[in-house]
């Protein structure tokens, strides 16, 4: 019996309907977008050569990718066991623009115009990585040693993981050691099914490097994961709590899900089990999110956090929601506006640590625009984002 035809039938029929969509364009935009060259080789090739004014990042990283054995790659799309490990030094350019990864047009690129690969080797398992881990936790002061754990999203290649990371960093100036989680995503448009599976399958691998984390020096853990990787982080803080060993006091700090790619079903779920945190998730949506357009209409038209419209009830679960729908993007798809965040993240931690005020109505969730706006407090500067951060917390 044939069915792959009727399948296949089936499931353009279901495309055509949804291109009549109004948000149709953009996607299209968005695939045009992404077939664009992509980093897949070479890009991760040490450079010698000097860069004027350039600036050096260490990255750990900690990988469910299988090792690729192509010049300049380190790890490619396919899952790879055990867990696995590497060193990169990274350079940005002196002409850096903020929210930016400024690409070679060939690799590995120059340090004078490009962000490049300094240094990369492989770590020698779990030892190797928390004694790396350690030693550039002991070039932070005490009171200092804080560790940012960073997990990407679908549609992600190796390369493309590791600069936009290094962007993160550089951009925020943060002094927190970073760590980079990557799982084996294929970095295609038509590998999401092949993406979910493994950002799934990386569940048990996230929650090992973050106890690997906690059972290291760091005086504070904080993670930020975007889109897909949110579900695996969800999944593993989940894991986590359930086993009754989440760490006590302070460790566990700031936890960001930038547009989370998972079902608002879902999320209430994760939330329900896990409980209200002692330090609020800090959710960065923004309403016009094509690329999780896409994917609700993918899993059957079920709305996604990250571009859901009722942040209040995302405030309800204990979440403080940092809504960017106002904010132009600098990728068609809107979905990469949490890279923006980078360059205010200390005066957005001014506001967030302080706490957020607003409204008569205590009982009801409050609504700040960081900026110029009423009530504010403390002004962000809007000139470089172009438009009002609005945060909503509960109670």
């Amino acid at each position: 019996m044939h069915v792959a035809q009727p399948l296949a039938d089936a499931f353009l029929a279901r495309a055509i309907a949804w291109c009549r969509a109004a948000f149709c364009s953009a996607f299209l935009i968005t695939l045009l977008t992404a077939c664009a060259s992509r980093p897949e080789t070479g890009f991760l090739s040490p450079v010698a050569g000097p860069g004027s004014g350039a600036t050096e990042h260490v990255l750990l990283v900690a990988t469910t990718r299988k090792r690729d054995d192509r010049p300049g790659t380190l790890f490619g799309g396919e899952r790879g066991s055990p867990l696995d490990f590497a060193r990169i030094s990274i350079s940005v350019p002196q002409a850096h623009k903020a929210g930016e990864i400024e690409w070679a047009s060939a690799a590995p690129g120059s340090a004078k115009t490009d962000f490049v690969v300094r240094q990369a080797a492989y770590l020698d398992g779990e030892k190797d990585f928390v004694r790396s881990l350690n030693a550039q936790l002991a070039t932070r002061p005490r009171g200092s040693r804080k560790v940012l754990l960073f997990i990407h999203g679908y549609n992600t290649m190796f390369a493309e993981s590791v600069y936009r990371f290094g962007q993160i960093v550089h951009d925020s100036k943060t002094l927190a050691v970073p760590v980079l989680f990557t799982w084996a995503s294929r970095g295609a448009l038509t590998q999401y099914v092949y993406d979910n599976n493994s950002a799934t399958t990386a569940r048990d691998d996230l929650e090992r490097t973050i106890r690997l984390i906690f059972a290291s020096d760091a005086e504070q853990v904080n993670i930020l994961a975007h889109s897909m990787g949110n579900w695996v982080t969800v999944e593993a803080l989940r894991q986590i709590k359930i086993s009754g060993r989440l760490p006590d006091g302070g460790k566990l700090g700031s936890i960001f899900l930038a547009a989370p790619d998972i079902d608002i079903d879902v999320f209430k779920s994760q939330m329900r089990r896990f409980g209200k945190p002692r330090k609020p998730f800090y959710i960065v949506l923004s309403k016009d999110d094509q690329a999780l357009r896409a994917s609700s209409f993918i899993a059957g038209g079920g709305n996604r956090v990250g571009a859901d419209g009722n942040t209040e009830e995302l405030a309800a679960l204990g979440a403080v929601v940092i809504d960017l729908t106002d904010v132009k993007a600098l990728d068609s798809s809107n979905h990469g506006k949490f890279a923006q965040l980078a360059e205010i993240a200390p005066r957005l931690s001014a506001v967030l640590e302080n706490g957020i005020s607003g409204g008569a109505d205590n009982a009801n969730p409050a609504q700040t625009a960081v900026g110029d706006a009423v009530g504010a407090i403390v002004s962000l500067p809007i000139t470089i984002l172009g438009a009002p951060i609005k945060i909503i917390t509960g109670r």
